[in-house]
Parts: C-alpha cells; structure tokens; sequence
C-alpha cells in the first residue's frame, strides 16, 4: 500500500489547522532534548575536530537553528511563526557515548514554539549522524522529548526529573558549546 492510497482510503476526521486568530500573542517558550548513541571511537573524532565533513558540533547548531525556522515546511498542521530566538547547544561525551542536544526556542505569538524546538533538536541529532555515519553506522537517536514549556493559557509544564537553566534564547549573542546535563 503506498501512502496516497492509505490517505486516499482514510475515513477518519477530516484534518484542519486550529484556528488561532483570536488569542492574545503572548510569550512562548519551549526547551527540547535529544540524545545520540555513538562509538566512543566516533565521538573521540568528534571531540578532536577530525572529521572529514568538518566541524560537526557547529554544523548541528546551525542545523538545529535552521529546521526550528522551517518546522511548518516539515509539519503540515504546525502554524507558521516569527521566532523571536533559537539557540541550540551541542555537546559529545566520549565516556557516556552520547551526544546531547538542547534546542530553546522563543516566540510571541498565539500559539507554542513546542514543535519548532522539537524539530531543532531532532535535525540537531541528525546532522551529528550524517557527519560522522562514516565512522559508525550504528549510532542511535535514543531520546527526542520536550522538557519544558511556557506561555500560553496552559502555562508551564516541566518534565518530571528534567532540569532547565533560567532565560529564553539569546539571538544576538553567540554561545560557546556547554557540557550539558544529563536529562
């Protein structure tokens, strides 16, 4: 079966994007994480900078920051927003055998930047794979999950067990990679 004749023969509830023209535009944050399994060999090439593609870590920021800036493009019932702030941090730990990725996004809008940090981390994780699937193929994206949320008539939601640092995206001034907390 391909995919048009699953959606062709769909009898479910029609799909629709919520309309949310009559919210107040309010503050709206969201932090996401994702983890990679990898070989301690791959992340040992990672941390020395000897990839072939280059530097890995500044190309999943950049990665991550680009997708959160394109998630309506990738999810189809997701509002276009104007984020205000993205930031992403990428950090390899050769002893876990892990790279994690913090992806904090910010928006005044009527509707929840939940997705776009999701996404950012996620293509994060993705770009770390495609740089270094040379040298290890069997790496895994193990954990993708929201950890917090702000804004919005829900309010704030933390993930049980998660900590977060204080302050939204800062999109004017760069921030040096920072060993991150395991989630």
């Amino acid at each position: 079966m391909t995919i048009n004749s699953a959606i062709a023969g769909y009898k479910g509830t029609a799909m629709k994007m919520i309309d949310v023209g009559e919210k107040e535009r309010t503050s709206r944050f969201a932090v996401a994480r994702a983890e990679l399994k990898c070989s301690r060999a791959a992340l040992k090439l990672l941390n020395e900078g000897r990839l072939e593609k280059g530097d890995a870590l500044a190309a999943a920021r950049l990665a991550g920051i680009m997708a959160a800036k394109h998630t309506p493009h990738l999810l189809p019932l997701c509002h276009p927003i104007s984020i205000a702030g993205a930031d992403v941090e990428v950090a390899a730990d050769e002893e876990a055998g892990v790279v994690r990725i913090e992806a904090r996004v910010h928006a005044i809008e009527r509707t929840g930047v939940e997705m776009e940090a999701m996404t950012a981390a996620c293509a994060a994780a993705l770009t770390v794979y495609d740089m270094m699937k040379r040298h290890d193929r069997g790496m895994e994206l193990v954990s993708l999950r929201l950890v917090k949320k702000s804004g919005g008539r829900s309010g704030e939601w933390l993930r049980q067990g998660e900590e977060v640092r204080d302050g939204e995206p800062a999109p004017t001034a760069p921030r040096a990679s920072k060993k991150l907390g395991k989630g």
